[in-house]
């Protein structure tokens, strides 16, 4: 069973910056995608960043140039840092996984619990 395990979001002020962390673990197939999603109170949820099995890449456009996806070279933990943090990033994020490539398609077979980003003005 694949677990996906977030950490690392808090309270921070308008232009700071966050790294969020999530480990992944329970998986046999190396050819993994992973993606972050947030979720704002009421609203369905929408993709930030992912990476594909090949390691490509894509952003949202509310994340382009803001913010950065990496994993470790085991993949085995997925990264993702915003800057210039504004409060409508106010929102839970959640780190997904799929065998299939999804992109930010928000039907991954896999999700974390979340942790909840909070910008304040």
């Amino acid at each position: 069973q694949v677990q996906l395990v977030e950490s690392g979001g808090g309270s921070v002020q308008t232009g700071g910056s966050l790294t969020l962390s999530c480990t992944v673990s329970g998986y046999t197939d190396s050819r993994i995608c992973l993606a972050w999603f947030r979720q704002f109170p009421g609203k369905k949820r929408e993709g930030v960043a992912g990476i594909d099995n090949e390691g490509l890449i894509t952003f949202a456009d509310s994340a382009r140039g803001r913010a950065t996806i990496s994993q470790d070279s085991a993949r085995r933990t997925l990264f993702l840092r915003i800057n210039d943090l504004k409060p409508e990033d106010t929102a839970m994020y959640y780190c997904a996984a799929d065998p299939e490539v999804r992109w930010l398609l928000p039907t991954y077979e896999y999700w974390g619990q979340g942790t909840q980003v909070t910008v304040s003005s």
